[in-house]
């Protein structure tokens, strides 16, 4: 099932708040739990993870491309991920494969084609918070049906989202 939750504003200590929001939506993902942040930036994520595609801390979450530029929690499955790592590797794309998880292979095409590119080959049922660190902007997806919750909105003049209200609600106003 998975989790996230994030916040971008000048919030100063948001590791504590992130961690109280993953600590209440831990049942989503009991496996581990995962905290990024750019303190520059101002933006805050974490993840509680269910391990169920790469059981290795090679799929853990908050996951950095391997080129550097963006960071990604995502909570759900990507049915198609094999299918787009096959297409990645066939152009020569790929990175070279730190794991086997469907995290790993969304962030290796949202580098090679794009965010719009990769949106419209993934299948699957997803909830998806993108950081680019190079233009400093938050991509925040979800499945064409709507599967797998995102609940997002403001606390204390932050922008705050989650897997859950409850995760949110750990925000500070």
């Amino acid at each position: 099932m998975c989790g996230i939750v994030g916040i971008w504003g000048d919030l100063p200590g948001k590791r504590p708040v992130v961690e109280r929001g993953c600590e209440r939506i831990k049942h989503r993902g009991p496996d581990s739990q995962g905290y990024w942040e750019d303190a520059q930036a101002g933006i805050a994520l974490g993840h509680v993870r269910l391990a169920i595609l790469d059981l290795s801390p090679a799929g853990h979450q908050p996951m950095v491309s391997a080129c550097g530029r963006y960071v990604m929690v995502l909570n759900g499955e990507i049915y198609n991920h094999l299918e787009l790592r096959a297409q990645l590797q066939a152009r020569g794309e790929a990175p070279a494969w730190r794991g086997h998880s469907d995290t790993e292979t969304v962030l290796a095409a949202f580098a090679a084609w794009g965010v719009e590119r990769s949106l419209a080959a993934m299948t699957g049922m997803f909830a998806i918070a993108l950081w680019d660190r190079r233009t400093r902007s938050l991509s925040l997806m979800r499945d064409r049906m709507g599967e797998k919750p995102l609940y997002l909105g403001y606390a204390a003049g932050n922008f705050v989202f989650g897997s859950e209200l409850k995760a949110i609600t750990a925000m500070p106003g």
